[in-house]
């Protein structure tokens, strides 16, 4: 298993996130970012996961909620990489999954873009 500080981990989430593209960070709306050790365990190489209301899917009664949230799993990352690079990457990769997820779009369509 990769072993990194939660700081460089932390750090390698926000890299991804500041790699959004302006045009879409701007469009998230009532969505909040976060890091968690480890995923529920009946699914225990979860990477990572959207819950919420999509954007797609709001409506003029939608309001009034609690944050969408984004939640990146610390350990099935590290368990999965062999090193910083890859990390990265597969941070990256992870983070721009859950965001589509945010805007509407699909696991089949993310897997047809490269972001399975």
């Amino acid at each position: 298993m990769l072993e990194v500080t939660d700081e460089e981990f932390d750090v390698a989430v926000g890299e991804a996130l500041d790699g959004v593209p302006a045009q879409l960070t701007r469009l998230m709306d009532n969505v909040a970012v976060f890091v968690e050790s480890e995923p529920p365990s009946e699914d225990p190489d979860l990477l990572g996961w959207y819950q919420g209301t999509p954007l797609t899917e709001r409506d003029w009664s939608y309001g009034g909620v609690l944050p969408d949230r984004i939640v990146i799993f610390r350990g099935p990352l590290l368990r999965m990489c062999h090193d910083p690079d890859e990390l990265v990457e597969q941070v990256r990769v992870t983070v721009v999954h859950e965001i589509a997820h945010h805007f509407g779009i699909d696991d089949d369509r993310l897997h047809e873009l490269g972001y399975g």
